[in-house]
């Protein structure tokens, strides 16, 4: 079947950001005084912040994000960039005339800073965010607004990610799904979610296609 759009997941996927994350949260960690438990919060990465705030936070949550968001956009600039390889292939698929978009929980103000900061935005055409929507990934609503936007039945997109909450949701919404095995979560972890694919490099996707 044509594909006719292809969605990444934003942090992991197309921007190499997650040490600025890790480093993010523990800082949160330590001046909340919370326990870092080994760090399982990492698991949660994928999910909103709200909902991660809440789980660890209680009735601080709201103290949570401020301090997150504090470090977070301090910090930025220093450890965010994009994995190699990511505009040329996004400038290839632009070549076969897909359309392209970003389905991410990040929020608005912290999504859009890193698009901005390392030249996605003109590569895409829709980009939805955990602002955008009443209930997050895994949920498919964020895929299907974005398809929906795009005017592209779910069965001839593929959703590209780097969390089982990734593949979860291009399952939910009928997508194709590809999991890349260089950001959060292990190949293993991906490959029992059986997604449609798992990617080593930028090139899979290509061959894929």
């Amino acid at each position: 079947m044509k594909t006719e759009a292809v969605l990444f997941d934003l942090d992991g996927t197309l921007i190499d950001s997650l040490a600025l994350i890790v480093r993010t949260y523990r800082r949160v960690f330590e001046e909340l005084k919370l326990p870092w438990e080994d760090g399982d919060v990492l698991k949660m990465i994928g999910l909103p912040l709200k909902d991660i705030a809440r789980h660890y936070a209680g009735k601080l949550a709201g103290h949570f994000e401020e301090v997150y968001q504090f470090y977070y956009h301090r910090e930025h600039d220093l450890y965010t960039s994009l994995f190699p390889g990511t505009l040329s292939l996004l400038d290839q698929l632009k070549e076969k005339g897909i359309l392209l978009g970003i389905v991410t929980s990040k929020g608005k103000p912290g999504a859009w800073r890193g698009i901005n900061f390392t030249g996605l935005k003109p590569y895409m055409d829709i980009v939805v965010t955990a602002h955008d929507v009443t209930r997050p990934k895994p949920d498919p609503e964020p895929l299907l607004k974005a398809l929906n936007y795009l005017g592209v039945e779910a069965a001839r997109s593929i959703l590209v990610g780097d969390s089982s909450y990734d593949i979860l949701t291009g399952k939910n919404a009928g997508s194709r799904t590809l999991g890349v095995t260089w950001g959060l979560g292990s190949q293993e972890e991906l490959a029992q979610l059986k997604p449609d694919g798992l990617l080593h490099r930028w090139d899979d996707l290509l061959n894929y296609l």
